[in-house]
């Protein structure tokens, strides 16, 4: 493996004498400042710090070498040990390292960025004893970029930095991962990077009398890597406390003491199948799901992925210093698995379920929606009890407001004006929905959900 780890901050050859900075920087200091000027003397400061070695890291990682798809996402369990007494920080992606010093280890050369990681696909959380676990969710975006600089000659390995800050006013430690572009196939983690769940009736959410059977559930899921995808479906009834986020993670995001520990619900089926290196399959859910007759309210159908034995994603934590044993890491992902949900209740009765609702759910668009940007987009939600005003809130990825509209509380959709398209200019969006009560207290909010708007239909 080469690995890029270059020298920066020599100053121009037009100055011999400091042209060679590593070298000059055993004259004493004294003698420096009295024969060269301030606008030599700086430059000269900063190529020393550039010509001082990495500094020796603290902290641990595993695994330490990552292999990616190259025309894709990626994901990966990352486990970091030795964290005395420092938090994490930023995760950035790179081409190039360079020395960090005075802090430790080796960062990022800000001149061969290729992103960093979304605040939405940051599962990271402290676990066990001075150790910190990390879901590494490579965004297709930076794949690219990876494969293009490749493509150029330079070597197809780049890196993952996380930066860690010391909690005692210590220097900052920035810990690589190298990462190596591949196929989609043996070599790759198994990860899921995206997961789409439908009844097959182009209806986000059903509306169904006692005593109906159910369309078919399926779930279409892309994927990296190859192995078993293990896990099963579950049935949340009206009621019953709803998961919370990290209840939606698969098994292989959270940390070793996490798991076993997410809320659990009415088991309806389960399914262990093989995933061939194609990338992509269709999951179908239970058969011949029986509405309860019981319960007038709101249902949720959960997808739970458990954890697979896939050597290519597992984490050996005496190799990151952070405990004993093999974490598996097969099926991770860097977002919660999306929810399907029907409503049980006679016609007469659907309004009042709906008007009921003790909870703000949205409905459409679903999680990472691929729309039309030459058609207006229909946003909606269910109606929460007790709202009197909804708002609705489009921003960029960076949080920048887009669009912000008021609803009246009897309303449960707005329709988007045609300039938004002008305003997204990336594409790249992300939509929530606050309720207010009559007296202009806000009593709700949504999680906020991505879209992006595509090519023209």
């Amino acid at each position: 493996m080469q690995t890029r780890l270059r020298i920066v901050g020599s100053v121009p050859r037009a100055v011999p004498t400091v042209a060679s900075t590593c070298v000059q920087r055993s004259l004493p200091l004294a003698v420096l400042i009295r024969r060269i000027s301030v606008a030599v003397f700086v430059p000269w400061i900063l190529g020393a710090f550039a010509c001082a070695p990495a500094l020796a890291q603290t902290i641990s990682v595993s695994p330490s070498d990552v292999t990616a798809y190259s025309q894709g996402a990626t994901s990966a369990l990352l486990t970091y040990g030795g964290l005395s007494n420092k938090r994490a920080a930023e995760a950035t992606w790179c081409g190039e390292l360079i020395p960090a010093a005075p802090d430790l280890g080796s960062k990022c050369d800000p001149a061969t960025i290729f992103g960093r990681l979304p605040a939405r696909y940051d599962q990271s959380k402290f676990s066990g004893t001075n150790a910190y676990t990390d879901v590494m969710s490579i965004t297709p975006q930076v794949a690219r970029r990876a494969y293009l600089d490749a493509a150029r000659g330079n070597p197809s390995d780049f890196f993952y930095v996380r930066r860690f800050v010391s909690a005692a006013g210590g220097p900052d430690e920035f810990v690589p991962v190298t990462i190596h572009l591949s196929g989609n196939g043996a070599g790759t983690p198994l990860s899921l990077t995206e997961v789409k769940l439908s009844w097959g009736v182009g209806k986000p959410v059903l509306f169904v009398n006692p005593a109906d059977t159910l369309p078919r559930i399926t779930a279409e899921i892309s994927y990296t890597g190859t192995g078993r995808l293990k896990g099963r479906w579950e049935l949340v009834k009206p009621g019953e406390t709803l998961p919370e986020p990290r209840d939606l993670l698969t098994e292989a995001a959270l940390p070793i003491e996490e798991r076993g520990r997410q809320r659990r619900y009415i088991e309806m089926s389960r399914f262990n199948v093989y995933l061939p290196p194609t990338g992509k399959i269709i999951l179908p859910g239970p058969e011949a799901l029986r509405v309860d007759e019981t319960l007038y309210g709101l249902y949720l159908v959960l997808l739970r992925i458990e954890a697979s034995d896939d050597k290519e994603g597992d984490t050996d934590l005496g190799a990151a210093g952070a405990g004993n044993g093999i974490v598996h890491g097969g099926a991770v992902a860097g977002f919660p698995m999306p929810v399907l949900r029907y409503y049980v209740g006679t016609g007469s009765t659907s309004n009042s379920i709906i008007a009921s609702n003790s909870i703000l759910i949205q409905s459409f668009p679903e999680e990472r929606a691929l729309l039309p940007i030459d058609r207006p987009i229909e946003f909606s939600w269910l109606l929460l009890k007790g709202a009197g005003l909804y708002r609705l809130e489009i921003t960029d990825l960076a949080g920048n407001i887009v669009l912000s509209a008021m609803v009246l509380g009897e309303s449960g959709a707005y329709r988007s004006p045609p300039w938004l398209k002008e305003r997204a200019r990336s594409g790249l969006l992300q939509w929530r929905v606050i309720a207010f009560d009559n007296r202009g207290a806000q009593i709700d909010a949504t999680d906020w959900r991505a879209f992006k708007l595509g090519a023209e239909k």
